[in-house]
This record gives structure tokens, sequence and C-alpha cells, in this order.
């Protein structure tokens, strides 16, 4: 029996064409035709594409509710037409506008929210046939935490060669009029995977009947297969691109990517090959590498519509808005809707972000900044730096660090994204000049000074870096300089130094703190207690100028403040036994002063064992909080929890531990209604406040976390 491909090329070649796989053939050692295009391009996982309207080829079609199918013609006698062009070979496509090898070119009257080379699609109409899909849907899987959307399909897919369809040179006869493989179903993926959203993947094989978490194939990837290996072994172009296709369809980034590296090492000048690369980049979230591959593809053809297009929509994920509409205007006469509407709308939030910026209104640039990601520009570093200094003004030290971060982990060193400007800056210049008052926030003070030297090395001529720097190299040395003066116990001449860093940057907690530090040493504690407030302010849970406002306070006996500080600390440091201690002396000051008893108090010790009602009674009345144990020495429970009651006991020592044997102590049993054990009960002043049966050590641990500080 004749092999579908023998008889495809015996047709063909009677009706006085040559097969796709010839045709490349032919041209394997004519390296010098920029318009030949031996490779089908992806469609972007990234946004859908405007369609082509192409006159050669006669669509017959016919739909109803079980499917449809479409019929191509190709143009006839392809070589004559080769000879005629002066030796260029045709392609596939209407007069004047060449189209990429293999492709099945649709007419204009058939439209869709994705396109391939011409090829449309239609999300939610059936298809005939067998072969597996890409469907690029309208919006974008979003990264760093934000969705732009999803796609579905109201019924299951066929094969009649849709936008993101990849046709096998040699191939291209697959139509709708072909019979349905059914033992393998293809299913539109929901978007939530990480292989892209709008991917087709293979029924049963991912998402919520997998047992397995949609995409967490992609990391491992396919490279076991043998036909990877095959094809990374062929010398045949044509092999290598058909099973990196394969792999694309299956959310295989990684083995797609390594057989475009394979096909473009064998055909450099291909722009279809580096558009094709960019898309597995993309699947892989490497936005970057897929920018400059896009890029790639668009110097080697300018007239590349769809590298435009790709380009376009992984720029305004990177929030690069004039560029984007610069490759978005070249992708076709009419501009992809969806994209537009989307780069406006990211467009939009950064123009009211920057103004924002201008007069000060941090919560307004903050929220302006989380628009625009959610608008589009997921992996925008330029709005995530916005954000990081919105949140730094804010006060809210944290989460500006880890905005920064990510930020400089998404800075874009791609050629398209050096000249976007904002606020007056560069946008990667801007990212360093956050990072460097993020960095000089946090104390570390040469790290602020790299950044803020980057951003001036990047855009020079910017007034406001140049002032960042230099405010950044005098607070640098300022604090070197009161250091070394404490250091050497010089302590007024060092609290001069950090004051000569606070006219610089006046709102930084490390120089308040530092300056608290020699102002306690001096004995001057009032003052010391305003530079720790001031501190606190810019940094609420900044420990250090925490502890020296507790320590100030319990110098001037304002023991009421001092436990305050040093409950905070305990709730950030539970381990730390120095605050324990602390918070325990300044407690039984606090009663003092209050005319307390406080004979009783202790802190730390063992685990106090209760021997009769009386000692129960008094233990628990005695002030502060008493965690009991309600136990029987030969209970399995109670043995397994009893070596971590202790270390609590170790952990928390301003806290009493009782514990009772019920066996031993049966009145004072039943007088507290315990039946089970281990049961234990939490009591405050001599006010039981809690009661647990047979916890967690988790539960348990929280609950004297809660109930004791």
């Amino acid at each position: 029996m004749a092999h579908p491909e023998d008889r495809t090329r015996k047709a063909l070649a009677a009706a006085g064409l040559e097969s796709i796989s010839d045709r490349f053939h032919a041209l394997s050692f004519e390296t010098n035709k920029p318009d030949a295009r031996e490779f089908f391009d992806l469609n972007s996982p990234v946004s859908p594409l405007p369609t082509r309207p192409l006159s050669t080829v006669t669509p017959s079609s016919s739909s109803s509710s079980s499917g449809s199918s479409i019929t191509a013609k190709l143009v006839p006698n392809a070589a004559a037409a080769a000879a005629a062009g002066g030796g260029r070979k045709p392609e596939v496509g209407i007069a004047g506008r060449r189209s990429h090898s293999g492709e099945l070119l649709l007419g204009s009257n058939d439209t869709g929210l994705g396109t391939i080379d011409g090829r449309t699609t239609r999300p939610g109409h059936r298809r005939s046939g067998s072969g597996p899909l890409i469907y690029s849907g309208t919006s974008v899987g979003a990264s760093a935490g934000v969705s732009a959307g999803s796609s579905t399909a109201s019924s299951p897919l066929t094969n009649v060669l849709p936008a993101g369809n990849i046709c096998p040179s040699g191939r291209i006869s697959k139509t709708g009029m072909m019979s349905r493989n059914a033992a393998r179903s293809d299913v539109l993926g929901s978007g939530t995977g990480n292989y892209g959203h709008g991917s087709i993947v293979r029924g049963g094989t991912s998402g919520a009947g997998s047992g397995k978490p949609p995409g967490c194939e992609l990391a491992v990837g396919n490279a076991g297969d043998p036909a990877v290996r095959r094809a990374m072994a062929s010398t045949d172009p044509e092999e290598v691109k058909r099973v990196g296709n394969e792999q694309y369809k299956r959310g295989h980034f990684a083995d797609a990517l390594r057989l475009y590296d394979r096909a473009i090492a064998m055909c450099p000048d291909n722009a279809a090959c580096h558009s094709n690369r960019a898309a597995a980049l993309t699947g892989l979230k490497r936005l970057v590498e897929a920018v400059k591959e896009c890029e790639q593809a668009v110097r080697l053809d300018p007239a590349y519509g769809r590298a435009h297009q790709r380009l376009a929509s992984l720029l305004i994920r990177l929030g690069q808005v004039d560029d984007a509409r610069r490759h978005l205007l070249l992708a076709g006469s009419q501009p992809n809707p969806v994209e537009l509407q989307k780069l406006q709308a990211v467009e939009r939030h950064l123009g009211r972000c920057a103004d924002a910026r201008k007069i000060g209104d941090w919560k307004s640039a903050l929220r302006e900044s989380d628009a625009g990601i959610a608008a589009g520009a997921d992996s925008s570093s330029l709005l995530l730096a916005s954000r990081a200094e919105a949140l730094l003004r804010l006060h809210q030290l944290e989460e500006a660090e880890l905005a920064i971060s990510n930020a400089s982990k998404l800075e874009s060193s791609s050629s398209s994204c050096s000249n976007t400007k904002f606020v007056g800056m560069l946008s990667n210049s801007f990212v360093h000049f956050v990072r460097a008052q993020v960095e000089m926030a946090l104390g570390r003070f040469e790290n602020a000074v790299s950044a803020a030297e980057r951003a001036k090395q990047i855009d020079p001529g910017n007034l406001e870096v140049t002032a960042m720097l230099n405010n950044v190299r005098s607070v640098a040395q300022a604090r070197a300089l009161g250091n070394e003066l404490f250091n050497s116990g010089k302590f007024a001449e060092a609290c001069l130094a950090y004051g000569e860093g606070l006219k610089y940057d006046p709102s930084n907690p490390v120089l308040y703190c530092n300056r608290a530090a020699c102002r306690s040493k001096l004995g001057q504690w009032e003052k010391s207690i305003e530079d720790c407030n001031e501190a606190v302010r810019i940094q609420p849970n900044y420990t250090k100028a925490l502890l020296r406002r507790a320590a100030s306070n319990s110098k001037l006996e304002r023991w009421a403040e001092a436990v305050r500080d040093y409950e905070i600390l305990r709730q950030e440091l539970p381990g730390n036994t120095e605050v324990a201690e602390a918070l325990f002396h300044a407690q039984v000051a606090l009663r003092t002063s209050r005319g307390e008893e406080v004979s009783n108090m202790k802190f730390g010790g063992e685990v106090e064992e209760i021997t009769g009602a009386e000692q129960f009674q008094a233990a628990i009345t005695l002030p502060g909080v008493s965690v009991v144990h309600f136990m029987a020495s030969l209970n399995q429970n109670c043995s397994q929890i009893t070596p971590f009651v202790n270390a609590l006991c170790t952990r928390y020592p301003s806290l009493n531990f009782l514990k009772v044997d019920v066996n031993e102590n049966p009145a004072v049993a039943r007088a507290e209604n315990v039946r089970i054990v281990p049961t234990f009960k939490i009591y405050k002043n001599g006010t039981r406040v809690k009661e647990m049966i047979c916890p967690s050590q988790q539960v348990l641990e929280y609950s004297v976390k809660h109930y004791g500080f």
C-alpha cells in the first residue's frame, strides 16, 4: 500500500506542483534566498494575530453542529512561476506577498481570534482531523503572581489546521476531510497551566484529571523520547523542525527549544526559526530572551508580520509601551484590537502612576502600578520598581524589598527597551534608582552606592539620578565615620556623624537607630527614645529600635511602655531568652509600681508539679499566665507530648507551666471537669481563657503564644 506521503507527492506532481519536501531539498544549498522560509512559525502563546486576506486559496467549508471542514487549493505550476520570477522560488500565496513554506492559507472571509501566517481559528467550533493543535487564546497567562485571563471552548476540537497549528512540510494535505483519531482526543487547555495560555494538551494527560498540577511536566520535558534523540542527531532540518513542533504542542518547551536551536544551527538566517524559538522561550517564561529572538527575526525579515506581533505582545508584558506600539503597527495593516486595548490600558496606568509620583501621592502611585500590572504588563520591571518606591514611601519596607527584588530579576537588557523613559528617566536606570533607595533604607549602604552608580551609568544626564548618587555617597560616608567613632568610644562625635548623614537622607531608620545608641551611651534617654520613635515610624518592626526604646524606657522607669515593646519583641523573637527575661523583669517592676503581689513570680525553671487542690489554686491565681497540663503517667499520648511541654517551658520562661497527674490528684481533675488526657488549660491572672483536649504541638504552641503575650 502506498504511503500517504507518496500519494500526496504523486498528486502534486500530476498537478504540476512540487512537494514541499522536494522544494526544501532543492533549496538546501541555496542559502542566499531571504524570501524562502522553510520553517513554519509557531503561534504565539502570548497573543492572537490578525487575519491576513489571502485570495489564492478558495476555501470550501461546511458548518453544522457536528463540525466543519476547509479544503485549500494551492497555486498551480510553482516551477513555472519560479522561472518567471527570475530564479526566485515563489511561495504559496497571493502575488506580491510572501508566505511560509508548507502553510495552509485561508481566504479573506475566514476570520477568527487567532491566526498563524494567514491561518485562522474560531474557538468553540469543531474541527476535523487527528493531529495535535496549538491554539493561541485572546489573553495572556500571567507571571509574578498576576493573571490576565483565560480562554475556553464550548465544543471539542479536531484538526482543520486552525490558528497556531504547525504544519509539517509535505503534510499539509491533512484537512478536515480526514478521519478523526478517536484513540487520542485533543482538549483545549484551560489556561491555568504553565504550558501557556490556550495550549492544546492531550486528553487525560494534563490538568485536573491527570493527578498532576497543570503543566507539571514542563520542567522535566521529554528528553527521554526516542524521537527527540533521533531528531537531535538528524541532519535533516525538516525532521528537526517537525519534532520540535510536536514537543511544543505537547508543552515540552525545553525540548522544543533544544530542537529549534538545532534547526537554527543548520539555518541561521531563517526568520521563522527564530520566531519559533521565541515562542518556546515564552513558554518557559524567559521573556527577555524571547524578545531578542523576535528582534533577530524582524532584522532578518523586516516585513515578517507575525514576528512583529509576537514582539509587540512581549513588550507589552514587559511594560515597554512605546516600542510595543511601533511593532504592533508594523504587524499588519490593522493592529490586533485585543493587544491594542491592552497596550492602551498599560500606557494609561503608567501615565497616572507618573502623575501621582510627581505630587507625592504614593497611595495612588501604588494603586496605578498594581493596575498596570493587572492590565497586561505582568513582567514589567518598571511597574514593579514604581510599586517598590511607593511601598517604601508608605513605610512598608519588607514589601518594597520584595518588589524591587522581583523587578531586578525582570530587568530587561534588550536593545529595544533601552530608550523607554519613565518620569524623565530611562526605565532600566529607574529600577536601579529605586533599588538604591531601598538598599539604603535597609542599611546596606555599599549596595546602595553600587545601585546608584549603575543608574548613573545608564542615564548619565538625568539630574534626579545624579542627586541620588551624591546623597547615597554622602550618607554612606557619614555612616562609616559614625561607626568608626562609636567603636572607638567617641559617642558624642559619632552622634554628630550620624546626624550629618540624616541631613542627606532624613528618612533613614538605620541612622536614627545608630544615633539612638550613641545617645543611650551618653545617658540621653529622652533623646534616644525620640530617635527610636522616628526609626519605628519609618520601619514599624525594626527590632533594634524597639530594643533600644524599651531599654531607655526602663531606665526612665516607664514600665508600661517598656513592657509593650518587649511584648512586641517576644512575638517577633519567640526563642530569644534575653528578650523573655527583660520582659519578665519589666512585668515584675510594673506590678510592683502598682502595688501588686510579686513574691511568687518566677522566671524560667521546670514544669511545676501540682500535688493538691490548694497548691493548684495558688498557682493559677498568680499574676501572669499559667499553662496547666492534665496528664496520666502511663498514657501514651501524654508521654509523647510531655517533652514538648518541657521545651515550651524553656522557650517561654516568663510563663508558669504546671502539670497535674489526674490519677494522683483526682479531686483536682474532678473540680476542673477533666475526663480525657492530655488536657491543657490556660489561666490568666486566675481566669481560665483557653481549654484544649489532645491538641497537636502546633495548636498548643500557637495558643501559648496567643494568650501568653
